[in-house]
C-alpha cells in the first residue's frame, strides 16, 4: 500500500527517543577524481559530511544515536578523525564496510553500531550537504503518521539521469525503485526519482535486509526493499519534496559547485532576514555557521570563513577576508585580511591591513593602511599608522605608532617580545629591537633604532637611540581602569 504526502504535511521535530540514524559515508567518490574522501570535500566552508550531521542534530537525532558507515584504510581513518575534530571524540558510532557491496550491505554492517532498542531508523547519505533539518523532521513525521514500514523521500527532476526511478502502476501505486543501470528505456523516461533518503521500521528492516537479492553487478541495493515491501503487502509511504535536489548526493566537481552556490544563497537569505545588509549577495562568500549581528553591512567581495563572529552595526569590505576572528560592534574593516584576530567595539582597520593569529585590538583602536599585526595586542584608543609591523608585542592604551614603525622581534633563531606602555609616542620609521620595553608616555624620534628599554616620559632619538630629555607634557591618561576597559592581562 502507498501513502503520499507533500512538504505541506510537515510535522514537528524528531522527539522519538527510540530513533536512530545511519549515515552512509563509505563511498569512494571516483567521479570526483580526488585522493580525498568525497564526504570531506568542502561546501560553504564545511565538509559535506559536516552539513549532514549538523542537519541530523538540528532535527533532534544526537551524535550518540547516529552510526556512520565508513570504508577501510586511510579514507576511513580521515573521516573518523574529521568527525571527532568537529564534534569531539567518542560521540559518534562507526561501522566499517570492508568491501563496497552496495547500500543494503552498508546498512546491514551498521546494525551492531545502532543503539539497542531502536524502533525507527533514518538512513541518510554522507554526500548530501543540502539536506535540511526541516526536511528530516517532515519525513519522520510523515513516517510516524502513515504507519509505514518504509518511507521514501522522492521528487521530480527535469533531467533524472543517474538516479533511481520510482515505478508506479496505473493507479499511482509504487511497484518498485529501479536503478538507472537496470532500467529499461521506458523506465528511464520517468522523471520521478528516489533521493535515497528514507526511514524504516527497525524490526522490519533488520528482518528483510539479509534477504535483499544481489544485483547483476554484485551489489545489494537498499532500494530493493521497496519492492519487497510492496510484494508482501506492507505499507510504503513517499514524501514528495518540492525540491528533491536537497536530498541528492554530490558526485562530481560540477555538482559540488552547484551545491556551494545553493548553500551560499541560503546563508545570504537567512542573514538578510535577520537584519544584515548584503550589498551584493552574489559576490559575498559566507561559510556555514558564521554569526553576524543586525544592522551590519557587508560589501561586495567579502569573505567570512571558519569560526567567525561579527557584531552589530559593523561595515565589512569591500574586498575583505575574515577567518576565525571575532569582530565587536560598530567596527569598520576595509579591504583587509583578518585571520585569528579579535576586535573589540569601534575598531577601524584598513585598507590593506593584515591581522594575523593572536591579534587583539582594544576598543576604538585603529590599524591603518598596509599595516600588519601578529600575536600582539593593541590597547584601547591606540592608533597604528600606515605601513607598520607589530609582532609579539603588547601595546597599551592611547599609544601612537607612527608610519613605518617596526618591532624587530626575530633575531634569526628566536622571537622576542616588545612592550609599549600607555600614552607612548613611537615616531615614524622607529625600529624597536626586541626584547625591549618603552615606558608610559615615552617618545621616540623619527627613524630611531631602539635597542634598550626607554624610561617613562623619556625622549630618545638616533641610531642607536639615546635619551635627550623628557617629554614636555605628562603621559597620556589611561593607565587606570584597565579591567573595566577589557584590556588584555599584562
Amino acid at each position: 500500500m502507498i501513502d503520499q504526502a507533500s512538504p505541506a504535511d510537515a510535522g514537528a521535530e524528531a522527539r522519538d527517543v527510540r530513533l536512530a540514524a545511519v549515515v552512509l559515508a563509505a563511498g569512494k567518490g571516483a567521479r570526483m577524481q580526488s585522493r580525498h574522501p568525497k564526504v570531506l570535500h568542502r561546501v560553504a566552508g564545511r565538509a559535506i559530511l559536516w552539513h549532514v550531521l549538523a542537519a541530523l542534530r538540528e532535527a533532534g537525532i544526537p551524535a550518540e544515536r547516529t552510526a556512520i558507515v565508513v570504508g577501510v584504510g586511510e579514507p576511513a581513518a580521515a573521516v573518523r578523525a574529521a568527525v571527532e575534530a568537529w564534534f569531539g571524540a567518542g560521540r559518534y558510532r562507526f561501522a566499517q564496510q570492508a568491501a563496497p557491496l552496495g547500500t543494503a550491505h552498508a546498512v546491514l554492517v551498521a546494525q551492531e553500531a545502532v543503539p539497542a532498542g531502536t524502533g525507527t531508523i533514518l538512513v541518510a547519505y554522507g554526500d548530501t550537504p543540502l539536506l535540511q533539518a526541516a526536511t528530516i523532521s517532515r519525513l519522520l513525521a510523515h513516517h510516524r503518521s502513515s504507519g509505514a514500514v518504509l518511507t521514501l523521500a522522492a521528487g521530480y527532476l527535469g533531467d533524472p539521469s543517474g538516479y533511481g526511478r520510482l515505478v508506479r502502476d496505473g493507479q499511482g501505486e509504487l511497484r518498485a525503485i529501479v536503478e538507472e543501470r537496470d532500467a529499461t528505456a521506458e523506465q528511464r523516461a520517468i522523471r520521478e526519482v528516489n533521493s535515497g533518503f528514507c526511514v524504516f521500521d527497525a524490526a522490519w528492516l533488520w528482518q528483510h535486509l539479509p534477504r535483499v537479492p544481489v544485483a547483476p553487478n554484485g551489489e545489494r541495493y537498499l532500494t530493493a526493499l521497496a519492492g519487497m515491501a510492496v510484494e508482501a503487502g506492507d505499507r510504503v509511504a513517499t514524501l514528495v519534496l518540492d525540491d528533491v535536489i536537497e536530498a541528492l548526493g554530490v558526485n562530481t566537481r560540477a555538482a559540488l559547485a552547484e551545491a556551494e552556490a545553493i548553500l551560499r544563497r541560503r546563508i545570504a537569505t537567512q542573514l538578510m532576514e535577520a537584519g544584515v545588509t548584503l550589498q551584493d549577495p552574489a559576490t559575498t562568500y559566507i561559510d556555514a555557521g558564521i554569526v553576524v549581528g543586525p544592522d551590519t553591512i557587508i560589501l561586495a567581495n567579502t569573505h567570512l570563513a571558519g569560526q567567525t563572529i561579527v557584531g552589530s552595526e559593523c561595515e565589512l569590505g569591500p574586498n575583505t577576508i575574515v577567518r576565525d576572528s571575532v569582530i565587536g560592534d560598530r567596527c569598520r574593516v576595509l579591504a583587509s585580511v583578518l585571520d585569528g584576530a579579535k576586535l573589540e567595539a569601534e575598531v577601524t582597520v584598513g585598507p590593506f591591513a593584515h591581522l594575523r593569529p593572536g591579534t587583539w585590538c582594544g576598543r576604538a583602536s585603529h590599524v591603518g593602511t598596509g599595516s600588519e599585526i601578529k600575536a600582539s595586542s593593541l590597547g584601547p584608543g591606540s592608533r597604528m599608522g600606515h605601513f607598520g609591523y607589530l609582532g609579539d608585542a603588547m601595546v597599551g592604551a592611547s599609544v601612537n605608532l607612527g608610519a613605518g614603525m617596526v618591532t624587530c622581534n626575530f633575531d634569526g633563531e628566536r622571537k622576542h617580545p616588545t612592550r609599549i606602555d600607555d600614552g607612548a609616542f613611537i615616531g615614524s620609521g622607529t625600529m624597536l629591537v626586541a626584547p625591549v620595553h618603552v615606558g608610559a608616555g615615552a617618545l621616540t624620534g623619527a627613524g630611531a633604532v631602539v635597542t634598550r628599554d626607554v624610561e617613562p616620559e623619556a625622549k630618545v632619538v638616533g641610531v642607536p637611540a639615546r635619551p635627550i630629555g623628557r617629554r614636555s607634557r605628562p603621559a597620556a591618561a589611561g593607565v587606570a581602569g584597565r579591567e573595566e576597559r577589557g584590556d588584555p592581562p599584562r
